[in-house]
């Protein structure tokens, strides 16, 4: 069976909303934020003690979107875009720029306006505004009325960047999207697999001990 440790709404979601989507089997491990430090008896799973990992028979993945293309060529290819579909590129694109042009200026707000205040804040400052400039990207592929960024249809690509407006609105820096980006959100948080995956998530927290 799949296995996926993860921590509450943080880069795992993607992977946790990617498996509700499929309708595949897992079993989810919820952990403590940040797992190396509140249960390092995690490191055992993952040496470098980030979420999230996620073990399939003898495959085991520690990147978010990686993990996400994995699942859809496995298991749900209607969620993926096929190399000879002419949004194939486009599909890889979205799946990486979620996290390395979306997630990541974010975790650095995230650490230094929350985590660890007091330190960096106009350095949160900073990547807030890398973030909301990054957006422009969206904003273009979601050009002409489009429902989902490649191939007419939602894919995986559509989770790894909505988790990335996620984190987003939890920084509260939803304040600022634009009318397009918030109706893609408000259309991404309303899917059934979306809302599978936080009441997974809280049922989880229910039955841990921490």
């Amino acid at each position: 069976m799949i296995e996926l440790w993860h921590c509450a709404d943080a880069r795992s979601f993607r992977v946790l909303w990617g498996l509700e989507e499929l309708g595949v089997d897992y079993r989810l491990h919820l952990l403590p934020f940040p797992p190396r430090v509140h249960a390092r008896e995690f490191l055992a799973i993952n040496p470098l003690g980030t979420i999230p990992a996620f073990r399939d028979g003898e495959t085991f993945m520690t990147e978010s979107a990686a993990i996400l293309q994995y699942l859809a060529v496995k298991y749900g290819p209607q969620l993926g875009v096929a190399p000879d579909e002419p949004d194939y590129g486009a599909w890889l694109n979205f799946l990486v720029f979620g996290e390395a042009s979306l997630t990541f200026p974010q975790a650095i707000v995230l650490r230094y306006s929350r985590l660890e205040p007091g330190k960096a804040e106009v350095v949160a400052e900073d990547y807030a505004k890398w973030f909301l400039g990054r957006l422009r990207w969206i904003d273009r592929a979601l050009a002409d009325g489009r429902d989902w960024l490649v191939a007419g249809r939602f894919t995986l690509a559509d989770a790894s960047v909505g988790y990335a407006l996620l984190l987003a609105h939890h920084l509260k820096l939803d304040e600022t999207f634009s009318p397009q980006i918030r109706a893609y959100w408000e259309r991404l948080n309303a899917r059934p697999a979306f809302q599978r995956a936080k009441a997974a998530q809280k049922d989880e927290a229910l039955a841990s001990p921490f």
